[in-house]
């Protein structure tokens, strides 16, 4: 039987109410970066308004997502003494419920069944037989298909002014499917295809449409809206990143809304044909239906008590932390006052604080300073010869100075061209390891001979002078000084040693689709040499000086500042633009060996008897080993952001797992730098610890499974984990477990701020986002006074820890 086409029925349009319930829906979906600017986000930004409770409980509800680890995690860390009755006592009061410890017990011991949403298709799956395709699988197969097509064509990520341009994503899908007669062969459903005619044209009168077709009510539309872009989350994803890029340049773009129609279209296909062709089936399913409308509150607030018991678990997992955390800050006295005969001001990255303790570790007049990543300069980099730029800052910001080389480095042409063919090649699908076997033996003897080489230093060392423009404009002696000031009143160093080593980071790997993402968690997926270097050259030039020191900040003579990369994962120091004395040079060179040695236990334990030179040389293949999945931990297990004087923490072992962010309250001008440390790194922070904890707690749908298996898509989209599926977002398991156990503990960030309780008060209450994240739990957020007093901020009031 053939399909009728409908008569055609008066169009209305969506009510308010409605409106904003679908407009609701589509701003739940945090973004996700490109492969070659990869940065961490929190999954649940968009979400941050809700209380973490709220939102577990609605995701596990519409998606069956785990914001929590499973009962059996939080069982073990009982029996490993991680989690006392002490713990658990403390995380019961701080959350305000009144379990007893016998209830908190039993919850573990006892998995109450939930039955989460189930959208049409997954009710039809339920029954279908085993030898047809899956419905949902299906469906996310072809939108994942074309929207990878789509998006690969047009690359709004790398011409932003052609966002505006950009064909619209329904009504180009809808030509697609409907010239595809063989999706009826695929789901062995004679006539499918026909029903892809009926649909309307534009993606408005399709959820029109789809309201009275599917009998949604208001109360509904939003939760299915937001289920059904949950089936397709890593897309809709990316979509959400389009969305962020454009409001960032001033360019609005949403697709959201377009994607959520074509997801929304597959309902009503499927509705239309069973309606017509499988009148039994059709019957069942629209009994199912109303079932799942009608229970799906009752069912998110039993997910919602099923849960609350784990959240005390969860909670006094993070009290263990905390106490062990105080305990160590409170035993480490403050180191005092002494000259400097070497500073180094490092990203405030987790991995720089086990290299900065190796550093000051051989001498008291050694001093490093703990910064933001992108070293306060909004840049946005264009090499010399080439038309494509790349942001040097957080995703949150929008680059506000371009800087390029007045003169390209020698051969920098002719090797960023090989590099790309390679590498453009490689990040294609198939890629990855599977492009071992598209390759051949060529390339299979490349990296075979990569296998054994070094991880060597970049080429492009000679000394090279920087352009730096902004609005088209070279940038004036005048907004150099201030841009420099900006950033030395933030860094607060008060008495300038000799050499001041401006350290970013950045790391080497080998045939690893997610290599941005261990450059930097935040700094748009780029190492921080560009960065380093300029402000090296901002900060040494006579005349920006001069203008610095007429706004109160004298830099003497003698000092020079050092451009200088962390490769954290060989934790080499490689020097730009200058030279160190042999002191310096032999102290970079120890805190090396230091740091190897002490990451040694998760990276190569059987190591541990061996030579400095044996440690060195194991991970120097380490990096440049193609075959390596776990070539360094990058950000896992961090836990908490000290924003407090380094002098404070120098004497703590804080064992990599802090972000360090220097300073003192006391000259910070009506804490103005107080409010940039809280409204940026702070949230750059919760994001990169809120996407290790989601890839933790649920890899399925916030991270991107076996690394082995992952292919690029588009070059540098995303990736799909084999040949199709959803886009994948996040980490992969060889990044946060190494066979054995998890190597990130999921915890939410712990911030503790060096500061009076008023101005941490004030900025809390004038920014929503950061009120947001503290008031609905998404970080814990404490205070730490000059007396040495650690208390936490909770429901608008300190309480002591």
């Amino acid at each position: 039987m053939s399909a009728q086409q409908p008569s055609p029925s008066p169009l209305f349009s969506l009510s308010s109410t409605q409106q904003q319930a679908i407009t609701q829906a589509c701003q739940y979906i945090a973004p996700n970066w490109p492969l070659d600017q990869m940065i961490a986000v929190n999954p649940f930004w968009e979400m941050r308004g809700l209380a973490i409770e709220d939102v577990a409980a609605r995701l596990a509800t519409l998606a069956n997502v785990d914001l929590l680890m499973p009962r059996a995690y939080y069982h073990q860390r009982w029996a490993d003494g991680d989690i006392t009755d002490a713990h658990l006592a403390m995380a019961n009061s701080q959350l305000g419920y009144d379990f007893t410890p016998e209830q908190l017990h039993s919850a573990l011991e006892i998995a109450l069944p939930q039955q989460h949403w189930h959208n049409i298709a997954d009710l039809l799956d339920a029954h279908r037989p085993a030898h047809k395709m899956a419905w949902r699988d299906e469906i996310i197969h072809q939108i994942s298909q074309f929207c990878a097509a789509h998006y690969q064509k047009l690359r709004p990520m790398l011409y932003r002014d052609n966002v505006s341009s950009m064909p619209d994503l329904y009504q180009h899908w809808l030509s697609v499917i409907r010239a595809d007669k063989g999706i009826s062969i695929v789901m062995d459903e004679a006539g499918l295809h026909e029903y892809f005619q009926q649909l309307p044209e534009t993606a408005d009168e399709l959820l029109s449409q789809s309201l009275r077709l599917l009998e949604l009510d208001d109360n509904m539309l939003e939760p299915y809206a937001h289920a059904l872009l949950l089936d397709i989350n890593g897309w809709a994803s990316w979509v959400a990143y389009i969305r962020w890029q454009g409001r960032l340049y001033q360019q609005p773009q949403d697709d959201m809304l377009q994607l959520l129609a074509i997801r929304m279209a597959w309902d009503v296909v499927i509705w239309r044909y069973l309606k017509a062709q499988h009148t039994n089936t059709f019957a069942v399913l629209h009994e199912q239906w109303q079932c799942e409308k009608q229970h799906l509150s009752e069912r998110t607030q039993a997910f919602k008590a099923a849960q609350k018991p784990l959240w005390v678990w969860a909670k006094a997992l993070e009290v263990n932390y905390q106490q062990n955390l105080h305990a160590t800050l409170k035993a480490a006295e403050p180191a005092p006052p002494s000259e400097s005969a070497l500073q180094a001001v490092f990203c405030i990255d987790v991995r720089s604080e086990v290299m900065r303790r190796a550093l000051e570790a051989q001498s008291e007049h050694i001093h490093t300073f703990g910064f933001a990543g992108f070293f306060g300069l909004p840049l946005e980099y264009q090499p010399a010869d080439s038309a494509l730029k790349r942001p040097q800052l957080p995703g949150l910001l929008k680059p506000v100075i371009k800087v390029s080389e007045a003169q390209a480095p020698k051969g920098a042409k002719r090797k960023r061209h090989f590099s790309a063919h390679w590498q453009g090649w490689s990040k294609a699908a198939p890629s990855s390891f599977s492009m071992v076997e598209s390759a051949g033996w060529m390339y299979a003897l490349k990296m075979l001979k990569n296998s054994f080489k070094r991880a060597k230093k970049a080429a492009h060392n000679e000394h090279i002078e920087w352009q730096l423009h902004k609005d088209d404009h070279n940038l004036s002696l005048a907004q150099q000084a201030e841009f420099a000031y900006g950033v030395l009143k933030a860094m607060g160093i008060q008495r300038y040693a000799p050499k001041v080593l401006l350290v970013g980071h950045g790391s080497h790997t080998t045939n690893n689709l997610h290599a941005a993402g261990l450059e930097c968690g935040a700094c748009g997926g780029q190492s921080g040499e560009v960065n380093v270097r300029v402000l090296a050259q901002l900060l040494n030039d006579e005349k920006v000086r001069e203008q610095v020191a007429s706004k109160g900040i004298t830099i003497p003579s003698v000092t020079e500042f050092v451009a200088a990369l962390h490769n954290t994962t060989t934790d080499h120091i490689q020097i730009f633009d200058s030279e160190l004395d042999k002191q310096s040079r032999q102290w970079l060179d120890n805190a090396t060996n230091t740091a190897q040695r002490e990451r040694l236990i998760n990276i190569a334990p059987e190591l541990k008897e061996h030579s400095d030179k044996d440690i060195d040389k194991a991970y120097l293949n380490r990096a440049g080993d193609w075959s390596q999945v776990r070539p360094e931990w990058g950000l896992a297990n961090n836990a908490a952001f000290i924003v407090a004087p380094r002098s404070w923490t120098r004497n703590a072992n804080l064992q990599g797992r802090s972000f360090l962010h220097d300073y003192h309250w006391q000259h910070d001008e009506a804490f103005r730098t107080l409010e940039l440390i809280m409204t940026a790194p702070m949230i750059v922070t919760n994001w990169i610890n809120s996407q290790y904890t989601a890839s933790v707690t649920d890899n399925y749908k916030y991270g991107s499974g076996n690394k082995v298996l992952h292919n690029a898509v588009g070059g540098n989209i995303g990736i799909f984990e084999g040949n199709g599926g959803d886009l994948r977002i996040g980490l992969a398991m060889q990044s946060i477990h190494n066979g054995e156990r998890w190597m990130h503990e999921p915890l939410r960030l712990n911030v503790y701020i060096a500061a009076p309780r008023t101005p941490i008060e004030s900025i809390y209450a004038r920014h929503e986002s950061v009120k947001s994240l503290v008031d609905n739990r998404w970080l814990n957020l404490m205070r730490w006074d000059d007396d040495g007093q650690i208390e936490r901020f909770c429901d608008g009031a300190w309480q002591t820890c």
